[in-house]
């Protein structure tokens, strides 16, 4: 039985006491019924066939068992062993009914599962009392249950939620914080990106570089291939990019047009010269074929280097500015190659 109609077969009244007696002697069954006629809120249902025992107490709900202890077909402990085995009817309360007080029978009646024992027919009071004790206890086991599934139901739809819009935000951060062609970092997370690490930088005297990277003679290729051919060689020089610049720590960012860039934090001017000669050869082992300079060339990559460790008081566009002029001496140097532009500028 699944969970659902589990809860629908605890689903009645918390209000009400309803008794289930089981006993194949109707003139017990009729006692017992009138001890009991008076109390206005008690529902009362009887089986007197203990092969039906289990399947009527599905059927009635019941908050509390009457079960004789002995039965033609199954015994009354046979039929306690059935309950507890049974989903639905495993914990309500069992109060066992025996002609007479015998120790090893009340014994075995609680190893078997019941929760009471009564010597029939018993005093109406007694019986009523431990009739409302047992169901009063089931209502508020029941109770405690239901809330605790409902807040446990509660819990996870708020941690799917809480999971759902993570994963919104993430997706979302994502794309404000990526360019829409290459896929790598924009111009805007480029700079903020930048500016946090120049300032971990400064706090903690370590060194930062960057990389400015310019593809040589784009428009050229643009002019002679298409805008959509250009499109295209710049996904794969992203590409390049990303495979040149491994470290979890570094940025590789579209800068602007045909231009990008390269954060590397806690890198020092010799790491970031490795790094740039292997982006280098990376594009130009894209083997992308080109007109410029040369009718059988293919797409270059020119890169300027900086490196700097900054002050407290120094802008990090001063290592933007140092970066530039690497470029541009890759450039005046033939293009397809990096420029190392001193801290000083000189």
């Amino acid at each position: 039985m699944n969970d659902l109609k589990l809860q629908e077969f605890y689903e009645a009244s918390d209000e009400t006491v309803i008794v289930l007696i089981v006993d194949d002697q109707p003139m017990i069954v009729e006692a017992v019924r009138r001890q009991l006629a008076s109390e206005i809120d008690l529902k009362f249902h009887y089986c007197t066939d203990s092969t039906q025992a289990v399947i009527e107490a599905v059927r009635v709900k019941p908050t509390v068992i009457l079960q004789d202890m002995v039965m033609p077909g199954l015994d009354g402990l046979s039929l306690i062993q059935e309950y507890r085995k049974n989903v639905p009817t495993r914990g309500i309360p069992i109060i066992a009914l025996s002609v007479k007080e015998d120790p090893s029978v009340k014994s075995r009646a609680f190893e078997a599962g019941a929760d009471d024992y009564l010597v029939k027919l018993p005093d109406p009071i007694e019986l009523i009392a431990r009739i409302r004790y047992h169901s009063r206890s089931f209502v508020t086991a029941r109770r405690l249950d239901h809330t605790y599934r409902a807040l446990r139901t509660s819990q996870q739809q708020l941690l799917d939620t809480n999971l759902t819009l993570q994963r919104a935000m993430g997706e979302l951060k994502r794309l404000v914080n990526s360019d829409g062609l290459t896929e790598i970092a924009n111009r805007r997370h480029f700079d903020e990106f930048l500016q946090a690490e120049w300032q971990t930088a400064s706090r903690a005297g370590l060194e930062i570089s960057l990389l400015m990277v310019d593809v040589d003679f784009f428009k050229r290729f643009n002019d002679s291939f298409g805008h959509l051919a250009g499109d295209d060689t710049l996904k794969k020089v992203a590409g390049a990019m990303r495979d040149a610049v491994e470290g979890e720590s570094f940025l590789p960012a579209r800068y602007g047009g045909e231009e990008f860039a390269v954060i590397l934090p806690a890198t020092s001017s010799v790491d970031a010269m490795t790094i740039a000669e292997n982006l280098r050869k990376k594009v130009e082992a894209l083997k992308i074929p080109h007109n410029s300079p040369e009718p059988t060339s293919v797409i270059t990559v020119s890169i300027g280097i900086a490196t700097m460790s900054p002050e407290r008081t120094e802008d990090c566009k001063m290592l933007i500015d140092l970066a530039d002029k690497g470029l541009y001496l890759a450039k005046r140097g033939g293009r397809n190659r990096v420029g190392v532009c001193p801290a000083d500028g000189e």
